[in-house]
């Protein structure tokens, strides 16, 4: 997709190279990253952005958010989730991915995947980015 994968501390695994490689993440050179130490830090350095939040528990599905370019999509992790301080802090952008009632939840990948790539259709969709991921 080209987006930025930010990552805030503190963080539930390890990022050397060791680790990466057993993770299997042979892309991970490739990405554009930046970790910060936390929420303010991350808050600071994007003070102009608007943010999404994704939860089970939200009640607007991610399909009815109008994404622009420059949104943050921020995800929990899958144990928790986000803290409810954050859904209780902007209730009108916060998104959840239907799911049936039988299913706990979504990996964090599968759900990170869903949302950022209907973003990027309704980016595409209004002109807003090229049409096919640049091919490296």
């Amino acid at each position: 997709l080209g987006a930025k994968l930010w990552l805030v501390r503190p963080l539930g695994f390890r990022l050397d190279d060791k680790h990466m490689r057993r993770a299997g993440l042979d892309y991970w050179e490739h990405l554009d990253r930046e970790v910060v130490d936390d929420w303010d830090a991350l808050l600071a350095r994007l003070k102009d952005a608007q943010f999404w939040y994704l939860s089970k528990t939200a009640a607007r599905q991610y399909t009815d958010a109008e994404f622009r370019f420059g949104d943050v999509l921020v995800f929990g992790n899958e144990s928790q989730g986000l803290p409810r301080s954050f859904l209780d802090a902007a209730p009108d952008h916060c998104l959840r991915i239907p799911i049936r009632p039988q299913t706990r939840s979504l990996s964090l990948s599968v759900s990170a995947g869903v949302v950022a790539f209907e973003a990027r259709r309704q980016l595409v969709a209004k002109g807003e980015m090229p049409g096919e991921p640049e091919s490296r």
